[in-house]
């Protein structure tokens, strides 16, 4: 679902609203100043990059990105990308990417569905109620007994858990059959994708998060979150990389103080706050900051 209506005001504002079902900062940023990730490359071996609001908004890559993330990797830098990206299989993923001029190692990129996916091949065998779009593909995924809702109450009622992939195709009749159905039989919730909102061309998405806060408020089931502010995706990210990774000298790079940042700093990482690009384009970044209690490292322009 897109919407035009800004979403400067309205992703920082609804993120506030969950700010008690987040993790806490274990320290604050020094919030220094500089235009670009070029400027700061010196500091930091390894970059750990959003994807929405800091490599692309929409179909389009933000202009000047993809030449410098080149310039990063011919430096011997690594770059990955973290994303809460769970709605498309990851081959559909690498070869956006690429149509958007970026060049990544296929495992460099670490994404929430991954995250999840790893999460459901040590889990015992039960019947799934997958909500995603049609697009979703099974790619990754172990081998799963799921049927994909749609507007078949029984189906809802028939299922023995939830995995909450993706949105696109998601309706409110849908989510007040979900909610009615969970309220008479609570049951476990995945949430492939933590997200709230994400910046397109012309406005924002709603993305997953956004119903699974709304089913915690109305039911009181509460959802296991696998993307960003969460820690399982970065201890994937980290697994990744191997040992031998200084914390001290790996960025994360986003657009939100309440998942890229947060989650940043809750693993312990360094950050870096991207302002023009991404959600909270337009907005008072100090006043974010001291509203939220989330200081980044770094505050720049774009990536």
């Amino acid at each position: 679902m897109l919407t035009t209506q800004s979403s400067t005001p309205l992703g920082f504002s609804a993120y506030e609203g969950i700010r008690h079902r987040l993790p806490s900062p274990n320290r604050r940023g020094a919030v220094q100043r500089a235009s670009h990730l070029g400027d700061i490359a010196e500091h930091y071996d390894t970059f750990l990059l959003d994807a929405y609001g800091v490599l692309n908004r929409g179909q389009v890559a933000v202009p000047g990105v993809p030449e410098r993330i080149r310039e990063l990797q011919a430096a011997g830098k690594r770059v990955m990308v973290v994303s809460n990206a769970a709605g498309f299989p990851h081959r559909v993923l690498m070869e956006r990417y690429g149509a958007l001029g970026y060049t990544f190692a296929p495992d460099d990129v670490i994404t929430s569905r991954k995250t999840l996916v790893r999460r459901l091949q040590d889990h015992e065998p039960r019947h799934w109620g997958m909500i995603a779009g049609q697009h979703f593909g099974p790619d990754e995924f172990p081998p799963l007994d799921y049927t994909l809702l749609a507007d078949d109450r029984a189906h809802y009622d028939a299922a023995e858990g939830f995995l909450l992939v993706g949105a696109s195709e998601w309706t409110p009749a849908r989510q007040a059959l979900l909610v009615e159905s969970l309220k008479a039989h609570p049951r476990p919730l995945y949430v492939a994708n933590p997200d709230l909102l994400a910046p397109q061309e012309g406005g924002h998405s709603t993305e997953p998060g956004t119903y699974a806060h709304q089913i915690m408020d109305e039911t009181g089931v509460e959802p296991e979150f696998y993307g960003k502010p969460f820690g399982q995706i970065f201890e994937t990210a980290m697994q990744q990389l191997g040992d031998g990774v200084d914390p001290a000298r790996t960025l994360m790079v986003g657009d939100t103080l309440h998942t890229d940042v947060l989650g940043g700093l809750t693993a312990g990482l360094q950050t870096a706050l991207v302002t023009e690009t991404g959600v909270l384009a337009g907005m008072d970044i100090d006043e974010a900051i001291q509203t939220s209690g989330i200081a980044p490292d770094w505050v720049l322009r774009q990536a």
